[in-house]
């Protein structure tokens, strides 16, 4: 699909001659059955806040919905779907109205990613790994080059490019991102180092230790060059880089083996210099989490009686 150059300028400019109408009255606004709306399949956002629906389903009781929806109708099946308004449809479904305002539009499938793209970004805080993602899917989806995309979208091609990167990041420090745990600038400072697992001890860090995006990068220049001498004001960051950490890494790596055959599960071992470090017991269901714990259970009956 190759978008047109008025991506950037927003709805419009996607919905071509259907959204020319800019000025839209109220005779175009028709009043839909709520239980004949589907949710857009093209949606980057994956999570919203309760306490923001919240807020404007008590806005929505009081004063109605002010903006209509945006919607398409899909002809095979009589029912609608969401173009543009995916949180006040969910409002109004909390507060239990049976019909929405909403402006229907003709719109083809290959345009319905992107029009969800745009609509959040100006709409709404994407959180950065949603709108990462939602950048990649304009890429692969749309054979959109970066730089092309960052013309379409009204970015620069650098911007686009650090959002693309921050899906590189461990899933632990991209959910992170997704809960608002750390910021864009902490994941961007994060990504100065190359090794996951050491990623993850500063990510823990910053978390634990409420560290600035600054006390963040100092940690990382000081992980990627230990002979520098740290800033009076930034805690010191052991680093891994010592003639003794391949021994170390195969013997951690060797007990996290005996572990994971303990646990019947992958378990991972991160350690620094300095001794400091975690364990990490994965699991995959609801079972295997139960026979984890009756193994720790057994490890300290054992313990005890010893």
């Amino acid at each position: 699909m190759a978008l047109g150059k008025g991506l950037g300028k927003g709805l419009a400019a996607l919905m071509g001659d259907e959204a020319d109408e800019t000025e839209q009255s109220a005779a175009n606004v028709s009043d839909i059955d709520i239980d004949l709306i589907d949710a857009n399949p093209w949606q980057p956002r994956t999570e919203f806040e309760q306490d923001e629906l919240d807020e404007l389903e008590a806005s929505i009781r009081n004063v109605g919905i002010i903006q209509p929806l945006t919607l398409r109708r899909i002809e095979e099946t009589n029912r609608y779907q969401i173009i543009a308004g995916e949180r006040r449809f969910r409002a109004a479904k909390q507060a239990g109205l049976k019909v929405v305002p909403a402006y229907v539009r003709v719109v083809s499938d290959d345009k319905m990613l992107a029009i969800a793209l745009i609509e959040n970004i100006q709409r709404s805080n994407l959180n950065p790994i949603d709108e990462a993602t939602s950048y990649q899917r304009l890429i692969d989806e749309c054979n959109l080059t970066q730089e092309t995309l960052a013309d379409q979208v009204g970015k620069k091609r650098s911007t686009i490019t650090n959002y693309l990167r921050l899906l590189k990041l461990p899933e632990e420090i991209q959910q992170g991102l997704r809960s608002r745990l750390i910021t864009m600038g902490h994941a961007r400072a994060i990504m100065g180092i190359d090794e996951q697992d050491t990623q993850l001890i500063v990510y823990h860090d910053a978390i634990e230790q409420g560290y600035s995006v600054r006390q963040i990068e100092e940690l990382v220049r000081q992980y990627n060059d230990p002979g520098d001498n740290p800033s009076p004001d930034i805690p010191v960051a052991p680093t891994p880089k010592t003639k003794s950490k391949a021994e170390t890494s195969e013997e951690y790596k060797a007990l996290g083996e005996q572990l994971s055959s303990y646990f019947g599960t992958n378990v991972l071992l991160s350690c620094n210099k300095k001794g400091k470090g975690k364990i990490t017991i994965n699991f995959s269901s609801a079972e295997e989490l139960g026979r984890v714990l009756e193994q720790l259970d057994v490890a300290r009956q054992n313990n005890n009686a010893q």
